[in-house]
């Protein structure tokens, strides 16, 4: 018998996790809301079929409900990989400007019912990047420690 991991047990340690389905994603696009980045630190590696954003992160997992107006908020630099991408096409979205910054709302999946589809990055300001992929992989990894968000603001969550 297996049991779940219990939030003692993600203490501190980096974030790696996969998502294979669309109920996995969820967590990936939980974990990813509010997330920023620069629209420069985006790639797809059209031969490799894997399309990557290296996303500057909330720390929603460290601060529970009850807290987050007390404890100092924190994000951490991951990366968000897609992999099997077959064509990326966006929206609202200046590729390559270090200078603009994108903010992720949400993370999903339009199932083709085959086992691939299109994976959809809705972005704030109306932007969105749409990965049609022939199979559902998804991962995001923490690299970076913690850091004090710079904002010092717990940005508004949805519950």
């Amino acid at each position: 018998m297996t049991t779940d991991a219990t939030f003692e047990e993600g203490a501190a340690r980096p974030l790696r996790l996969v998502a294979m389905d669309s109920e996995d994603l969820q967590v990936l696009s939980a974990l990813c809301q509010d997330a920023v980045f620069p629209a420069s630190e985006m790639q797809w590696q059209r031969g490799r079929q894997r399309f990557g954003i290296l996303l500057n992160r909330f720390r929603w997992e460290d601060i529970p409900v009850a807290d987050r107006r007390k404890r100092t908020p924190e994000r951490v630099q991951c990366v968000l990989a897609v992999e099997n991408v077959q064509r990326v096409a966006s929206q609202g979205v200046t590729q390559g400007d270090a200078d603009t910054i994108l903010s992720v709302l949400s993370v999903s999946v339009e199932e083709d019912g085959a086992g691939g589809g299109a994976v959809l990055l809705t972005l704030a300001g109306d932007g969105a990047i749409r990965l049609q992929v022939s199979e559902l992989d998804v991962s995001l990894r923490d690299v970076t420690r913690p850091y004090a968000a710079v904002s010092g603001k717990v940005p508004d969550h949805p519950e």
